[in-house]
């Protein structure tokens, strides 16, 4: 019989659900290991009932004799209580619930993740509602890349210049530029400029635009290829979004 093996690791608890009296079954954003899934034998009890919350960052050490067995989770420690902040926080535990089914379905198990686990960290972590948006933009965004979805946004598919780029074909993800877009501009996505800028002071109709085209290529190159429905709380983002932007008196362009 082999040997057990052990994983140490930190993460991020996505879901915990009962299995039994006091054990439960638990999936973690893990930072090495892409999303895991484990069970705790005390999970439930009174001493772990507040660490296995969706949100909070923890460290653990889990064991399994192969690597598709479920891992038994035998030590774990609270590092960040995020999910007490966000139960402070309406807006933001709703975004977290609508978030959190949406990472569990394309999330591979046992699969290393790293700039995806970088943008989540940012994610749980934020202190406002509207960075959280903005680093669940970043998710999607980096998300495709991810999934094999890729985009070409460095120049101009029909000219081929690096400047004023304006627009994202849906049919080939390339980036068309203002001049050579602007007829058809009904029918294109706007150019995810803060994200290819790395701007972290997005208004809320940039990144509505952002996770607009990031929705359609993943609805497309993902879940209807692979015959699978995106899960229903993705919907309750754009009710999210757009109640904020009404509120900041931004425009869906």
């Amino acid at each position: 019989m082999a040997d057990k093996m052990i994983i140490k690791d930190e993460g991020y608890v996505l879901n915990a659900q009962k299995y039994g009296e006091n054990a439960c079954l638990v999936s973690i954003f893990s930072k090495n290991k892409g999303k895991i899934v484990g069970y705790s034998t005390d999970g439930k009890s009174k001493r772990l009932r507040g660490v296995f919350e969706a949100g909070n960052k923890i460290f653990f050490e889990a064991s399994f004799r192969l690597e598709e067995n479920m891992k038994r989770i035998f030590r774990v420690e609270l590092v960040e209580a995020n999910a007490v902040n966000m139960m402070m926080d309406f807006k933001r535990l709703e975004l977290m619930t609508a978030v959190i089914p949406f990472m569990m379905k394309v999330l591979n198990e046992n699969e290393e993740v790293y700039p995806l686990y970088e943008v989540a960290e940012k994610f749980f972590s934020a202190q406002n509602l509207k960075e959280m948006f903005m680093w669940y933009a970043y998710f999607e965004f980096y998300l495709l890349e991810y999934l094999g979805i890729s985009l070409s946004l460095d120049c101009c598919a029909v000219t081929g210049c690096l400047d004023n780029l304006m627009y994202v074909s849906p049919k080939t993800g390339k980036a068309v530029c203002a001049k050579i877009g602007e007829p058809y501009k009904d029918k294109l996505f706007l150019y995810p400029k803060f994200v290819v800028d790395k701007n972290y002071t997005p208004s809320y109709m940039e990144i509505f635009n952002v996770l607009k085209m990031t929705e359609y290529f993943l609805k497309m190159n993902f879940f209807k290829f692979h015959n699978v429905k995106m899960p229903e709380s993705r919907e309750r983002i754009w009710q999210l979004i757009e109640k904020e932007m009404d509120k900041n008196n931004e425009v869906i362009a």
